[in-house]
């Protein structure tokens, strides 16, 4: 929406392969969509929300190494407070702590400059529709990672979002190739 108000005008092609990515994404959650707690929709609305603005907020940065430092630096506060509150709930050993700390820190860390890097060369609209990567990514991390199965659905559901997002990014790399060619 960012995008479209600051003037950004996709093209059919682009808004064609945002409608086959979304298609995929709705097959590949169907069997489990209803409606949420109220209170879990809000956090997931909110969410979503902050992303966008740390994504447009960092699609200007020139220096995505330190805006991410900066950022993790000044969440760390926040995480201790959060932390130290339901700390009288928690199970804690240090093997937990230290992966959660390298998942968090490390992971997450690499891939918010990663993805800063990566707005750099993309229009806000195209940063979105490639964020529809993000369900492939965490439902084959679950392959791999937590054994589960590859169902039908998700090879298809795979297919038409990678398939569309494909569609929405690949014509402005076209455009860009023979503009640029002498």
């Amino acid at each position: 929406m960012w995008g479209l108000k600051s003037g950004e005008r996709p093209h059919l092609v682009e808004w064609m392969g945002l409608g086959v990515a979304l298609a995929g994404l709705i097959y590949l959650v169907f069997p489990g969509i209803s409606a949420p707690h109220p209170l879990g929709a809000l956090l997931m609305f909110l969410a979503g929300i902050a992303w966008g603005v740390y994504s447009l907020r960092g699609k200007g940065t020139a220096t995505p190494v330190l805006a991410t430092t900066g950022n993790f630096v000044r969440t760390v506060p926040m995480a201790a407070v959060a932390s130290l509150s339901v700390l009288s709930w928690s199970h804690l050993e240090w093997g937990g702590v230290l992966l959660a700390v390298a998942s968090g820190a490390l992971t997450s860390g690499l891939g918010y400059i990663l993805w800063y890097r990566a707005l750099q060369d993309l229009s806000t609209t195209r940063a979105a529709i490639v964020q529809l990567f993000v369900p492939v990514l965490a439902a084959f991390g679950g392959v791999v990672l937590l054994a589960e199965q590859v169902s039908f659905r998700l090879v298809v559901a795979s297919i038409l979002i990678l398939g569309g997002v494909a569609m929405a990014i690949a014509r402005n790399s076209h455009t860009r190739s023979t503009a640029s060619a002498p």
